[in-house]
């Protein structure tokens, strides 16, 4: 895994936990030698997962339409910043910029990613893996929708299980880094 996709909220929540939960995984990520993909603001987890990846030696890849740059989110001291005109063109970028995908606590603009990164996976638009980095149980209703949509179904359990699950940092990367690998050799197959 090159690069890794990072949606999570422009703001800091309610719990001290995200934000803490943002700084380990932009640290981790660096450590690891991989790149931050991500929605490329310099608030809330947004800002601090960046700083953070940023301190610790790693690259920061940020993709901001070019409304939010208007109102002076952009985070200005990242390794790249592409400006584009939607929101729509902010994820198609940040799919073809990573090779997996990661959820840290955040409100629609997370979910929305996250959905339409599945749905596009679904789609076979790409192969690519995703987690939910759950923090404090953050993810735990979702996950439990999930099920109740799987169980009614529709979504397959393949589907289903298609979308990752860890409490840490490490846990999280590992189970990304593996499906990483896993759909880099069904491509090469």
């Amino acid at each position: 895994m090159r690069r890794l996709a990072v949606y999570c909220g422009a703001s800091m929540g309610a719990d001290p936990a995200y934000a803490a939960a943002a700084d380990a995984l932009g640290a981790a990520i660096a450590e690891r030698g991989i790149g931050l993909v991500y929605g490329g603001g310099r608030l809330g987890l947004m800002g601090v997962v960046a700083d953070s990846a940023l301190r610790h030696g790693g690259e920061a890849h940020g993709v901001i339409p070019q409304a939010l740059v208007d109102l002076e989110a952009a985070h200005r001291g990242l390794t790249e910043l592409h400006v584009v005109t939607t929101m729509h063109e902010r994820k198609a970028k940040m799919t073809e910029l990573c090779d997996a995908f990661v959820a840290l606590p955040g409100g629609i603009g997370t979910l929305d990613e996250l959905f339409e990164a599945w749905t596009w996976n679904a789609l076979g638009y790409h192969a690519k893996p995703f987690a939910l980095l759950d923090v404090g149980g953050f993810w735990r209703g979702l996950t439990g929708f999930l099920d109740t949509v799987a169980e009614s179904g529709f979504m397959s359990g393949p589907r289903r299980a298609q979308l990752l699950y860890a409490e840490g940092v490490d846990e999280a990367l590992d189970l990304l880094t593996d499906a990483t690998a896993r759909a880099e050799r069904k491509v090469v197959l």
